[in-house]
């Protein structure tokens, strides 16, 4: 079992932009209407800049969509639930950081460009 799931995501990792499986898992797939169509959840992983806080997982944010590549020439789309926290201290929703993100060491250029191209980083 461990050997199948290890085979997926190398599988996966050549499909999606370098990075993304870091973040986010895929939670299923469909092919409809001759589209490719993905469906990622961020991962249960506490933000960088919210460590040592008391956060409890509130569920996720409206699913946006995003055009990816083409698979074998049909339209690829990315179906993303971001995550959202409640900040037990503070009593407020919190997100991650996209930009600090960005500013990290384990940041490929790809997945970087992939944010920025859709609008979750302002600029690099």
């Amino acid at each position: 079992m461990l050997k199948k799931a290890l085979a997926d995501k190398a599988l996966l990792q050549l499909l999606l932009p370098e990075g993304l499986l870091d973040y986010f898992e895929l939670v299923s797939y469909e092919f409809k209407d001759k589209q490719y169509f993905l469906h990622l959840e961020e991962k249960n992983i506490h933000p960088e800049q919210y460590q040592g806080e008391k956060l409890t997982s509130k569920g996720f944010y409206d699913v946006i969509t995003i055009q990816d590549f083409p698979l074998r020439g049909k339209p690829c789309y990315l179906k993303v639930k971001r995550r959202k926290w409640l900040n037990e201290t503070t009593g407020q929703n919190v997100s991650r950081d996209w930009n600090m993100v960005a500013n990290g060491t384990r940041m490929t250029e790809e997945f970087a460009l992939f944010l920025k191209r859709n609008f979750w980083i302002p600029s690099l």
